[in-house]
């Protein structure tokens, strides 16, 4: 007998169709195995497919790419919220997301903006050949930094558009992702994602990297709340705040589609 399970597609970050990054939301009543799921988001063949459970007034959310289950991901909590709000008709404002490492993520809802707050991740300059890096993007950066994701410096806005990774050399780097930066022209920065050892040879609009990002910027622009830009072929607009150990990320959702997985065993 076949159980059906509820599937959402959102595009994340933005407010029109086919733009942002789109994510699969699952709802479940518990937790199906670990290969299920991984199974799951292999068939969809999204970035991050977000599993989500609701026991009364407690979300409890995991997210898996095509290949693995990661620890965070920011377009699926933030297309999950979306459902939340959009399907479950929600009341509350805030919402609380339990994950599996045991940190609590929440998300405000103001209007159409939805912003979460995240744990940030403090990148610091390590050494790493700025000639690999070359080879890597065919723009030589100015400055190489790391915490959960390596992070690539560079000039301005169009180096990151002339970008074209070479995704062989970028899997052989010793990080999960790359994300590459610079001041953006009519944003505070830009940037763009790379993570081919998890499946994404590009991500549209990552939130995650966002925690490593605001810190960087926030320090060197010397400001607090700042809009940022990723210029992947989608794109999508990302609402920044610094708050010391967290950060705050916004965004807009819109749905894409909905239906039903038909999961069980063939006759």
């Amino acid at each position: 007998m076949n159980t059906k399970i509820k599937i959402y597609q959102v595009d994340a970050f933005t407010n029109n169709l086919f733009s942002g990054n789109p994510a699969a939301v699952c709802l479940l009543d518990n937790w199906l195995p670990d290969r299920v799921m991984q199974s799951i988001a292999l068939e969809n063949n999204l970035s991050e497919t977000a599993f989500l459970i609701k026991k009364k007034d407690k979300f409890f959310l995991r997210w898996f790419t095509p290949k693995v289950e990661i620890d965070l991901c920011g377009h699926a909590t933030l297309a999950s919220a979306h459902i939340i709000y959009s399907e479950l008709q929600y009341k509350s404002d805030y919402i609380k997301f339990y994950i599996k490492s045991g940190d609590v993520l929440t998300v405000n809802r103001n209007d159409n903006l939805l912003t979460m707050n995240f744990p940030a991740y403090e990148p610091k300059i390590v050494e790493h050949s700025l000639e690999e890096l070359y080879d890597a993007f065919g723009v030589k950066p100015t400055l190489f930094l790391y915490c959960k994701y390596g992070l690539v410096v560079f000039n301005n806005e169009e180096e990151i558009i002339k970008i074209v990774p070479n995704l062989n050399v970028i899997g052989k780097l010793p990080y999960d992702g790359i994300i590459v930066t610079a001041p953006g022209e009519n944003v505070d920065f830009v940037s763009r994602f790379f993570a081919p050892k998890l499946g994404i040879p590009e991500d549209p609009v990552t939130g995650g990297a966002h925690c490593e990002l605001i810190p960087y910027w926030s320090k060197r622009l010397n400001k607090q709340n700042m809009i940022a830009k990723q210029l992947s072929k989608r794109g999508g607009v990302i609402h920044c705040s610094y708050l010391g150990d967290r950060v705050t990320i916004g965004g807009e959702a819109i749905t894409y589609m909905h239906g039903e997985l038909l999961i069980g065993n063939k006759k």
